[in-house]
């Protein structure tokens, strides 16, 4: 029999609104995960249990009277700790930030809640969603990255304490720990999803994302939290919004990027990946070989000086007075970025534009590009999170992004393959994603 604790977002909701379970007994079942796990896994820095139980009773009352539900009534979701949730502490894992309670919620919170969506509790990111390692345990080998910056987020997922988290991506922070953990992740084009009321890292980078355990629950977030927001000045205007039912597709024309993806890329995820796009292909993809183009190569070490310079700039302030407060590095790369020169600065936001639009044509010559999602599995060294350059590019030009599942290594870590959409394309994206999901047919437990 199926615990509660492992229901889908879209099951849960549906069983909801049927009246098959109550919101009450759903949370009381995840809570429960919650204490048994959370001991050993560390993936929480705030959860108010009385407040979580309560918030489902009102959901559950609001099924007996008869109200207009919206599309997550009932379901839990977790926050990365950078999300403002209006009076309850967002502290974004640091000294630095820990007496600071928001009065007002993230617009990515408010949509979440008007869907009818419990907010769990606050997930554990690294300091400020950077580089410094959080205390958060693999559930697939406690030796091994969780990866990060959305630590907290990609194993409560994958440890079925909760049905999906929202984290964010400045270089690699959804993707890579949500491949890690053997779970989906997602992120939108930049500007599709509002960052209003999320603790920065780079204007120019920062993307929301999150994870759940499968491509469909991804697009059903999408629906929830897709649209303008006047109070994000990258906010996309675009009209159509998205319904979140994926459309069903066959023969996909699919773009392999062999050139670094590959070749950067450890022999075992070479050959798993391949075996991958063997298995897509008989299944009747239309695969062709993509090349990167020559603005490439400045692409990442570009990403990494505007992030810095941009993070210097929203610290600063408190750097001035709390620089000790912060851990080694973060640290470090706020200094970096205080150090640069404008010219720089100004010449890699220049570069940028050229790598967006040659990154936007390659994306435009198939239904979807393809490459792992990772150099490696999470690697059996908990002092870093993990190499973020297959995440990274995606990040910097902005095009949308999903990790799904495609197996385990020799060594019983998880496995992943990304595919890339086309600007704005994310239900092409998430069509194509759900029928490689079908396809590979991967359904990754740590059955903890």
């Amino acid at each position: 029999m199926t615990e509660l604790y492992e229901l889908t977002a879209r099951d849960a909701a549906s069983l909801i609104r049927n009246g098959d379970i109550s919101p009450v007994d759903l949370v009381e079942s995840v809570l429960s995960q919650i204490k048994r796990l959370e001991p050993r896994l560390k993936a929480w820095v705030y959860l108010d249990e009385d407040a979580v139980i309560k918030d489902a009773k009102l959901k559950e009352h609001a099924l007996n009277s008869d109200s207009n539900l919206g599309p997550l009534h009932g379901v839990p979701i977790g926050l990365k700790d950078i999300y403002h949730n209006s009076s309850i502490p967002t502290t974004a894992c640091s000294k630095v930030y820990a007496n600071f309670i928001p009065d007002y919620d993230a617009t990515t919170v408010s949509k979440l809640k008007q869907a009818g969506a419990i907010m769990l509790g606050k997930t554990v990111t690294t300091e400020f969603a950077c580089s410094d390692p959080s205390p958060t345990i693999n559930p697939w080998n406690p030796a091994h990255t969780p990866g990060g910056s959305s630590s907290g987020s990609a194993v409560s997922v994958s440890s079925r304490m909760c049905p999906a988290a929202l984290g964010s991506q400045t270089v690699g922070s959804v993707l890579r720990p949500a491949s890690y953990n053997g779970v989906v992740g997602f992120k939108p084009t930049i500007g599709r999803v509002s960052r209003y009321g999320v603790v920065p890292v780079s204007w120019t980078l920062d993307t929301v994302g999150w994870m759940t355990r499968t491509v469909k629950d991804a697009a059903l977030l999408l629906s929830v939290m897709d649209g303008h927001d006047p109070n994000d000045p990258i906010s996309t205007t675009l009209s159509e919004i998205f319904d979140g039912d994926i459309d069903t597709i066959t023969n996909p024309k699919i773009g392999v990027i062999r050139d670094f993806f590959i070749d950067e890329a450890d022999a075992e995820t070479q050959r798993r990946f391949l075996d991958s796009v063997d298995k897509l292909t008989k299944a009747g993809a239309e695969v062709v070989d993509i090349r990167l183009p020559d603005s490439f190569s400045y692409a990442i070490s570009d990403q990494q000086l505007i992030m810095s310079v941009e993070g210097a700039a929203f610290h600063k302030p408190m750097f001035a007075v709390q620089s000790g407060d912060y851990q080694p590095g973060i640290r470090a790369m706020i200094q970096r970025g205080l150090d640069a020169d404008a010219t720089s600065y100004s010449d890699a936001l220049e570069r940028r534009l050229r790598f967006v639009a040659d990154m936007n044509a390659i994306a435009n010559k198939v239904d979807v590009l393809l490459t792992p999602s990772t150099p490696s599995p999470a690697l059996p060294d908990i002092t870093n999170t993990g190499n973020t350059m297959f995440q990274g590019p995606w990040t910097y030009c902005g095009l949308p992004t999903i990790t799904i599942p495609s197996g385990l290594s020799d060594s019983g870590m998880p496995l992943g393959i990304q595919l890339i959409g086309q600007c704005l394309n994310e239900p092409l994206l998430l069509a194509v994603s759900g029928w490689c999901e079908a396809v590979m047919g991967i359904e990754l437990d740590p059955n903890l």
